[in-house]
């Protein structure tokens, strides 16, 4: 792989791991109409290093306050704490999913016919949630009840198309959440799992790498992957207090179209 290619597919993961808009689906279809052979799943969890390192540069003293509420607990940080049991539990469903269903995510979900009608389809959820939502719940009204099912949702985030952004928020705002709770939420719910993966794969990818990725290829893609993910952190927290996520549901639908029309006018394309 070229180091222009690895930035290219790092700069698309950062900006689309965050946006409700399906990151392992736009590179499965970058590496598809590229002709890109980029280590598929694998690759991808390395490209998933880079958004890690942004969440954890970004919301740290979430993360050390949390730490800190478990240590020396109070009444004053009990939220804290409970904010971490949430995050516990939301996480084992996606955690299991990827697990049980690495092998079927990476090859049969991941063709552009499959891609294309799971973009479409979340992108008619997040309307769907975008309508029927009341916007009422802030933040610190999670329950558990609320953690299981959006844990829940997020186990699906394993086939490209999906998203884990977007199915969580989705499953949030149909909760009654703000936009902004349900993405903040969603983006703690990240480091975990986004962590595991990277656990779980790393040791593999580093034994036996893809043929044609070089070192320099892949840390410039990390370093693209982790600059536009934090980017894209800062520009959709602050997006979502004065817009909707309709824009990111209608670009969703745009791509399912534009993958489904070019797979039936070219199939061999």
């Amino acid at each position: 792989m070229h180091s222009l290619t690895a930035i290219l597919l790092g700069v698309v993961q950062g900006i689309t791991e965050f946006l409700p808009i399906s990151s392992s689906g736009h590179l499965a279809l970058l590496e598809h109409y590229l002709h890109v052979a980029g280590g598929g799943l694998s690759f991808d969890i390395l490209l998933h290093l880079g958004t890690l390192a942004a969440l954890v540069a970004y919301f740290y003293r979430d993360w050390l306050a949390m730490g800190r509420a478990l240590l020396r607990p109070t009444p004053q940080n009990q939220g804290e704490r409970y904010l971490f049991l949430y995050l516990v539990v939301a996480t084992i469903p996606g955690a299991l999913a990827g697990v049980l269903l690495e092998h079927k995510a990476e090859t049969l979900f991941r063709t552009p016919v499959h891609i294309a009608w799971l973009m479409g389809s979340v992108g008619l959820l997040l309307l769907l949630g975008e309508k029927v939502a009341r916007h009422h719940r802030g933040f610190s009204r999670f329950t558990i009840f609320d953690a299981v099912l959006i844990g829940l949702s997020q186990g699906l985030a394993v086939m490209p198309g999906v998203s884990r952004s977007g199915i969580t928020m989705t499953c949030a705002l149909f909760l009654g959440f703000t936009r902004e709770a349900s993405a903040r939420f969603s983006f703690l719910m990240a480091t975990p799992i986004i962590a595991g993966a990277g656990v779980h794969h790393l040791p593999k990818w580093l034994k036996a790498p893809p043929d044609d990725l070089s070192l320099t290829a892949a840390a410039l893609g990390l370093l693209a992957s982790m600059i536009a993910s934090y980017l894209t952190i800062k520009y959709l927290l602050s997006f979502l207090q004065r817009h909707t996520f309709k824009p990111f549901a209608f670009y969703r639908l745009a791509v399912a179209a534009l993958v489904l029309g070019v797979s039936l006018l070219y199939p061999s394309f």
